[in-house]
This record gives C-alpha cells, sequence and structure tokens, in this order.
C-alpha cells in the first residue's frame, strides 16, 4: 500500500479500514501495511516480531477471564 499522502492512488484497492487509534499507528511506527488479494496484512515492526511475520488480524487486547 502506499499512503495517499505519498501519491498513492485514492481506490478501494489501496485502502485499510482503521479506528483512529490504529491509524496513528501505523502512520507513527515501523508497521507497514500491503495489500494481498484484497485484504491487507499488517506486518509489525521487527521490535515486535523479529520475522516481521505479516497478519491478518491484530492479536486480542484482553484475554478471556476463567
Amino acid at each position: 500500500m502506499k499512503e495517499w499522502q505519498h501519491g498513492g492512488p485514492t481506490t478501494l484497492g489501496n485502502l485499510a479500514m482503521l479506528c483512529a487509534v490504529h491509524h496513528r499507528l501505523v502512520h507513527h511506527s515501523l508497521w507497514e501495511i500491503r495489500m494481498v488479494d484484497g485484504r491487507p496484512e499488517f506486518i509489525p515492526p521487527s521490535w515486535i516480531d523479529h520475522s516481521r511475520t505479516p497478519r491478518r488480524k491484530p492479536p486480542p487486547l484482553l484475554q478471556p477471564v476463567g
């Protein structure tokens, strides 16, 4: 994905919906987003995952109790 502010196309194929928190996180950290078969994959920075394994959804923030 190429960000719109850096000349990326304003098309649905270059869009990933994010809440405000995750939007800021992507813009102000080393996370990357790429589109694969029309679905976003989130690539963490190496300080989170040394192999930078792409993820389709974020890990759960809270673990179920009990």
